[in-house]
């Protein structure tokens, strides 16, 4: 005997309780549904096996196996070589060695060792001149990038433009190091050459466009951009050599040019945000007549690669310097090349924007100067939080995707598509900057789920830079970490579209699903509804 089928059961009407929580995550799908407890792991894996493609296209590091041999044991002839306390006139080195790093020392002892010069570089016996701790150690030497390769096993070539060695050590530490180069434009100047093509295009294009020719010490030295960049340390004889005469402009606390500083600023607009950053974050001034050139080469930002501008923008958030640094690229113009919106706000709000816009740059380089970790996504949200509110919402996006502000959208975008900025962080930044909305009381949510958010964690970082910025959305903010939820703001209840008369909020009702052929087309009905209003 058949049995009968089971009777479908309907289903019970939600509780008033339930109806309510249903229009709550009605006004919040559009903002976080779409990158929500499920959604969000698939875009961010789709945004970065999208990465992952670009950087296999545009490979660039030496295809060598993953594990490096390990460095052999020195020799006895090896262990010879040091760096001395005290130099041969008797005098102590002008650089304690204890301050130096051991395997960096090694490199160089190393490239002695089979005949090469080599020496500390750059930012590193900068650093050190001025009592600071540097973030790493650089070498320059006369052996060839193969040569490097060939003496040391832990290596692996990099670049594409110009070949560097990395020499690896445990814990993931790198010593990067380049072979001695000289500067193209005064090589192609010297030759008769130049000097024809000089009299056929008047000679008034510098920007270097290649630079792999190798040189002398000097030569590389004088190839820098600034001459606090341009001393070498030779650890050997325990004595800095100066050739650009960078160590009268550290004691005078100067950032100066190597050679003309116009010509040096056209052949790279890009060494106008390194003299931002370094007067940022060493506390220098910057040399007159290099400030005047600096403003003359603005206007050539837009030659430079985007990826190379983007980086160097980063490189300013990164150090815990934005505000001054912002601050200083503000007063050369140069904002509305790098971060179009963020000068446009500026401009539009005045000294009320100022200010707002500074104040987030301050908590967020107290935060960097703490030791926080913060990755690239958070540090770009929280500058663009300010600019995002001071906007109406995008319209939804891509069928129905959630948009924060116009000028963000496309901010995010344009970096993406000519900047080569992952799209992993964009999207990340953007999901950051929609949910600061619900943090903030202007939406609301059911906790639970919310805190289930696989972004909540980082969300609520800027939105604690938000609070500490403006002083405003304290009690949400102790709300969240306490575990509850907070009241909604009153001003957004009554401000959004879905208000009465009388300061009533206007209830909206779920449509129910039906199991019927027209099941389809009310579905769609309703997330239309849901997306018109966002």
């Amino acid at each position: 005997m058949a049995q009968s089928a089971p009777t479908a059961r309907a289903p019970e009407p939600p509780s008033e309780d339930e109806a309510d929580d249903d229009e709550d995550d009605d006004d919040e799908a559009d903002a976080l549904d779409d990158t929500g407890l499920g959604a969000v792991e698939e875009v961010l894996a789709a945004a970065e096996a999208q990465d992952a493609a670009e950087a296999a296209a545009d490979e660039e590091v030496e295809q060598v196996p993953t594990v490096l041999e390990p460095e052999p044991e020195p020799t006895p002839y090896e262990r010879e070589l040091h760096a001395p306390h005290v130099r041969s006139t008797g005098e102590p080195a002008e650089i304690d060695p204890d301050e130096l790093d051991p395997d960096a020392l090694k490199v160089v002892l190393r490239l002695h060792q089979h005949g090469h010069q080599a020496y500390l570089v750059g930012g590193c016996v900068r650093d050190l001149l001025l009592g600071r701790k540097p973030k790493d150690f650089d070498v320059a030497t006369s052996a060839h990038p193969n040569e490097v390769r060939a003496i040391f096993r832990n290596c692996r070539l990099i670049g594409r433009r110009f070949r560097l060695a990395h020499v690896y050590f445990k814990g993931g530490k790198i010593i990067e190091v380049s072979t001695f180069r000289a500067n193209p434009t005064e090589l192609e100047a010297a030759s008769p050459a130049a000097a024809e093509d000089e009299g056929d295009n008047g000679g008034d294009d510098l920007l270097i466009t290649h630079d792999n020719v190798f040189g002398t010490a000097q030569q590389d030295a004088r190839r820098r951009d600034f001459t606090i960049n341009g001393l070498f340390y030779d650890v050997s004889e325990g004595r800095v050599i100066d050739y650009v005469r960078g160590r009268r402009d550290l004691d005078e606390r100067f950032i100066r040019t190597i050679g003309d500083p116009e010509v040096r600023m056209r052949e790279d607009p890009v060494r106008i945000l390194r003299a931002v950053r370094f007067a940022a974050k060493l506390d220098l001034d910057i040399e007159s007549r290099t400030y005047a050139a600096m403003e003359g080469a603005v206007e050539d930002l837009p030659r430079c690669a985007p990826a190379r501008l983007l980086e160097e923008t980063f490189r300013l958030i990164r150090g815990g310097v934005s505000a001054p640094a912002l601050k200083l690229l503000d007063a050369l113009d140069a904002l509305k090349l790098l971060l179009p919106p963020v000068n446009a706000y500026l401009k539009q709000h005045g000294k009320e924007g100022e200010k707002t816009f500074y104040a987030f740059a301050q908590a967020l380089d107290r935060r960097v100067a703490a030791g926080e970790p913060l990755d690239d996504a958070i540090l770009l949200a929280a500058l663009l939080v300010p600019i995002s509110h001071s906007g109406p919402p995008a319209e939804p996006q891509d069928g129905g995707r959630p948009s924060v502000s116009q000028v963000v959208e496309e901010l995010l975008a344009g970096f993406v598509q000519s900047a080569r900025l992952p799209r992993r962080i964009a999207e990340r930044c953007r999901m950051l900057l929609l949910a600061q909305r619900t943090l903030s009381g202007e939406r609301r949510r059911k906790s639970a789920a919310f805190r289930r958010h696989p972004l909540f964690g980082e969300a609520l970082t800027v939105f604690e830079m938000s609070v500490e910025a403006t002083g405003e959305g304290r009690e949400q903010l102790e709300a969240w970490k306490a575990g509850e939820v907070p009241p909604p703001r009153a001003e957004s209840s009554e401000g959004e579209g879905g208000s009465e008369p009388g300061g009533q909020r206007k209830r909206r009702r779920r449509r129910r699903r039906r199991r019927s052929s027209g099941e389809g087309a009310a579905s769609a009905g309703s997330s239309g509804s849901g997306a018109g209003e966002a």
